[in-house]
């Protein structure tokens, strides 16, 4: 048994090298739990063992039987075994699809969405493993990527829309299907989409009754374990670079500082109102454009991020410090919050050359951070992107879809940024779903949904003809 003295858990690796140096035998736990053990410097490091035979360190919290930190790794009850004993396995996950499975790909209908599903790339590893891909003709056109490039990857091309839906097990998408395209989908089969299920409750309804199991990209848990799928993070990326190309477009100045035979000129002032990862980006962009960047978030804890990119970072005191969710999204703010907020946001974007907003809350219509009034002191030739446009936008005069000059400042809406970068919005979007795909097809290309999974359990949205998405099924009444 090891030394009970200065051990410390670590859950952040992938992986465990069982057989590096420094590994002890494993333990087994009375539990059925299968341990090993590594010290070091830095303590110790607790892994268990995976019903298909593999290591993975831990993530959550010690098991069952072992003390916290600075206690023991393994439990005084635990007994060493010299050969490899597999944990008992969780309940058998329910298979929706027998091997091999076959995934489609529909050319995306909305009109102006550039991007598509799957990228070559991710068909030819999924063609490897043992699975079918259907691509429509032309998928993957708006995004520059060819049909000759999907063949060669392994894909079998058709010529219509209606026969990827007929010949597949599994539809991928971009957008939420259109009301045809629902029409389409029959009992049993399975999607994955951006479905926004708490906004499109009725689309949510129709998948229901339609015996269709349905995964949202835009409900994947904010857990380490889940950021490589995080499609959400990866559109806001695109996004909030974009944005910023479009402000310096539309302004009628230069972004960074220049000195010329003229004289100097100064940089452009960018205020960038809410910094997750849009924000984020979109003041990294401006600060390689050369601008002086000042962000605001609600929650205090963005600060240090905000200043390592070389912003300053307001703090408005709204008397509130409880300002996040448990899942790390900005909380819905009160009228005395927002109105604290609004008045000194107006101060510093009368003096702004460019404003981009991306301030959301999930399921919820984007806060009016930026009223008629505030745009109205801004100075001529001026420029606000709204990010935040597609639920109502954060500015007042904000138009969605549209580009509108009020009194010389130009209001930008437009919709759907990410699809303005089609080739890499496509890239990432698409390793997103091979990341999400890895969990829900074994070995044999079978298609398995494991609700023991809190990745799985927490993106589907529908199956065998329920809500399963706690708050859709709250928004749903």
């Amino acid at each position: 048994m090891p030394d009970s003295a200065n051990f410390v858990y670590h859950f952040n690796s992938n992986s465990c090298p069982a057989e590096a140096p420094g590994w002890q035998r494993p333990w087994l736990v009375p539990d059925g739990r299968l341990l090993r053990v590594r010290s070091g410097q830095l303590g110790s490091t607790v892994c268990r063992r995976t019903p298909h035979g593999e290591w993975s360190e831990m993530e959550s919290t010690p098991p069952t039987g072992i003390p916290a930190e600075e206690s023991p790794p393994v439990p005084e009850q635990a007994v060493a075994v010299e050969e490899p004993v597999v944990e008992a396995a969780p309940a058998p996950p329910q298979q929706l699809s027998g091997p091999p499975v076959t995934i489609g790909v529909p050319r995306e209908v909305v009109p102006g969405e550039r991007r598509v599903a799957l990228v070559p790339d991710t068909v030819k590893r999924l063609v490897a493993q043992g699975n079918r891909v259907v691509v429509e003709s032309n998928a993957g056109t708006p995004a520059h990527l060819l049909d000759g490039a999907y063949e060669a990857a392994g894909a079998t091309i058709v010529s219509d829309h209606a026969s990827v839906f007929q010949q597949a097990d599994l539809i991928v998408k971009v957008q939420k299907p259109t009301p045809d395209e629902v029409g389409l989908l029959r009992r049993g089969q399975t999607l994955i989409a951006f479905l926004q299920p708490m906004v499109n409750t009725d689309l949510v309804q129709e998948l229901r009754d339609q015996g269709v199991t349905a995964f949202s990209m835009d409900a994947i848990p904010r857990t380490s374990r889940a950021q490589y799928m995080d499609a959400l993070s990866s559109m806001a990326t695109v996004a909030g670079y974009k944005a910023v190309l479009m402000a310096a477009d539309h302004l009628a100045k230069f972004m960074p500082l220049l000195t010329t035979a003229a004289g100097n000129i100064p940089p452009a002032k960018v205020l960038v109102i809410g910094a997750g990862v849009a924000g984020l980006q979109a003041i990294a962009t401006a600060r390689r454009l050369g601008a002086v960047v000042e962000a605001y978030d609600t929650r205090p804890a963005v600060k240090e991020q905000v200043q390592s990119l070389g912003a300053r970072f307001i703090e408005i005191d709204t008397g509130s410090s409880d300002t996040q969710t448990a899942a790390g999204y900005a909380r819905e703010a009160t009228a005395e919050e927002l109105a604290a907020q609004q008045a000194e946001l107006a101060r510093r974007a009368a003096r702004a050359d460019a404003i981009i907003t991306t301030a959301a809350v999930p399921g919820r219509p984007a806060p009016r951070l930026i009223s008629a009034e505030t745009v109205e002191q801004m100075a001529p030739g001026s420029v606000i992107v709204d990010l935040a446009a597609e639920t109502g936008g954060n500015c007042e005069l904000t138009q969605p879809g549209q580009i509108i000059d009020h009194n010389g400042v130009t209001i930008i809406g437009t919709l759907n940024l990410p699809s303005t970068l089609p080739i890499h919005a496509s890239q990432m979007y698409a390793k997103n779903i091979q990341n999400l795909l890895a969990l829900m097809i074994d070995k044999d290309g079978a298609l398995v949904l494991n609700m023991d999974d809190d990745i799985v359990a927490g993106t589907v949205i529908t199956h065998n003809g329920q809500v399963l998405h706690e708050g859709t099924r709250a928004r749903m009444g």
